[in-house]
């Protein structure tokens, strides 16, 4: 076990890169096992959920190895097996993808349960419900999903993927895949519209696949018979960009977030211009003004996380930090994921003032935080425990990091290049 230590106070100045987006390269390391030709990536992420995909993918069968510069070739053009177990699985929900690139590929699967974050039910029925419609037969069977195409492979089908919660973007992912290579036409209505889906399809596309309509609700995947391998560069991470740019105006500082897609971060630019907070846009940067954190405090301002284009749910975190230094009573609403606050009584321990409401969190702002032990509980709450150890008055230390390091690439180093007081230790 490591923790992270934050020595607060100190303001944020400089230039971050953005790393490749994990979001979208998770499944796109699955989509290699729809062809026998190697699939050569760039701008993958340096963190542990690649390496957990990877090593997936390895028990299946595949070849691959992550370089320092983030390039990876992935292989998979021996045969491989149709069984990923529970061990492997568990520790990633994402590792769910290879469920459609393989049912696809073999024609029968057995693939465990996802593991993950735990904050709250994540069903996996879209998935299963897409895989239905394409034909196959799907059962939970000891902790496995069990699914087996029919004589002569899944077949193209129209179908609906919407959800209560609105739509899935690891369920679009899997059917999208498994589609590529079904007989004849598919067309997906409610697909998600994220753009980790839209680079999902790229990538497919650049393999021969014929998928269309990606950004839109409406998919239409005309089936091929076989992919090909290609070169696909991962586009930019958007909520890790976001993240830096919330630290930047939770600081104070001049922070410029460089390699990243600003259209991907319309609404968080558009909720930061609503809370007064001044930043700068070019065609791939944000560059967050310098303000007095005292006299400037943020002004408060709701957000309701939304399926995209709406407020990300991985930024809800983040920007609850945020919102514990504004002007005022804000108030937090999670659509995607209702029980997504496991990091209210951890904020109160640096002294937020916030409290649950239902789906929602209410948010007093305070003129200022102190440093305290808390706990991380996964991935995006980590994150923000990080930012707010940033601006705490002492010392944060912020446990069980290893969830950040799933999503965030050498993050004190990132935040230390800026000025942060941070480091790693062992528990």
């Amino acid at each position: 076990m490591e923790k992270l230590i934050v020595e607060g106070g100190r303001p944020l100045e400089g230039t971050v890169r953005t790393a490749g987006s994990k979001n979208a390269v998770l499944p796109i390391m699955a989509a290699s096992i729809l062809s026998r030709e190697p699939l050569n990536l760039t701008g993958v992420p340096q963190l542990s959920d690649v390496n957990t995909m990877l090593g997936v993918l390895r028990e299946l069968g595949a070849e691959g190895e992550l370089s320092s510069d983030g390039s990876l070739t992935v292989s998979c053009a021996g045969d491989l097996i149709g069984r990923a177990g529970w061990e492997s699985v568990r520790k990633m929900r994402g590792s769910v993808c290879v469920l459609g690139p393989l049912l696809a590929r073999l024609g029968r699967v057995e693939v465990s349960l996802p593991g993950g974050c735990v904050f709250g039910v994540r069903p996996i029925d879209v998935h299963l419900k897409g895989l239905r419609a394409l034909g196959a037969r799907v059962e939970i069977e000891r902790g496995f999903i069990v699914a087996e195409a029919p004589d002569g492979g899944l077949r193209g089908a129209d179908m609906y993927l919407g959800s209560a919660f609105g739509s899935s973007v690891l369920g679009t992912a899997n059917v999208l895949m498994a589609a590529t290579l079904a007989r004849g036409t598919t067309t997906i209505q409610g697909a998600a519209c994220e753009p980790e889906i839209v680079d999902l399809a790229d990538c497919l596309n650049s393999m021969g696949a014929r998928v269309s309509g990606q950004g839109s609700p409406f998919l239409t995947i005309e089936g091929v018979d076989e992919l090909t391998g290609a070169d696909h560069p991962v586009i930019p991470d958007r909520i890790e960009a976001g993240t830096y740019v919330i630290a930047g105006c939770l600081a104070g500082g001049r922070v410029r977030v460089e390699g990243c897609r600003p259209d991907h971060l319309a609404v968080v630019l558009d909720r930061l211009a609503e809370a007064e907070l001044s930043v700068e846009v070019g065609e791939d940067w944000i560059e967050t003004q310098p303000r007095d954190t005292k006299a400037q405090r943020p002004r408060s301002t709701d957000v309701t996380t939304h399926p995209y284009p709406g407020f990300p749910t991985d930024l809800q975190a983040q920007w609850m930090t945020l919102m514990t230094s504004a002007d005022g009573l804000s108030i937090v609403t999670e659509c995607i994921y209702p029980d997504r606050f496991m990091h209210l009584p951890e904020l109160e321990r640096l002294g937020a003032s916030v409290r649950r409401q239902g789906t929602a969190a209410l948010v007093i702002g305070t003129e200022k935080l102190s440093g305290a032990p808390v706990t991380a509980s996964d991935l995006r709450a980590s994150a923000a425990l990080v930012l707010a150890g940033l601006v705490a008055e002492g010392t944060t230390e912020v446990h069980r990091v290893y969830h950040i390091d799933r999503g965030y690439e050498r993050i004190e180093k990132r935040l230390e290049g800026l000025g942060a007081a941070i480091r790693r230790e062992k528990e």
